[in-house]
């Protein structure tokens, strides 16, 4: 899947997830517990996600993750517990 052709129409915070909802309507969604930086912000700073043509930014954390690697299931967290595409931790869902 094209990332650039198929952009982000919406990303929000919700019961301890990361919900991205793409224009195909294609949802990923991962745990924000696995992410170092977003597992230390604050609800109000998981909340302030910027989207942008290639990923997401959260400016008061200083994370920033690509859609690239949102779809092949890294979403920041400790290499080690990298997931794959068919991971129930992060998944995507037409």
């Amino acid at each position: 899947m094209s990332t650039s052709a198929d952009g982000a129409k919406s990303a929000t915070y919700r019961d301890g997830f990361i919900v991205v909802t793409m224009r195909s309507g294609v949802q990923i969604r991962f745990p924000v517990a696995g992410n170092p930086r977003l597992s230390r912000g604050t609800r109000r700073q998981r909340c302030n996600i910027e989207l942008s043509p290639f990923g997401l930014h959260w400016p008061d954390l200083d994370e920033d993750l690509s859609f690239r690697g949102l779809f092949e299931g890294d979403y920041g967290q400790v290499a080690s517990h990298r997931v794959g595409k068919k991971s129930k931790q992060a998944t995507a869902h037409r």
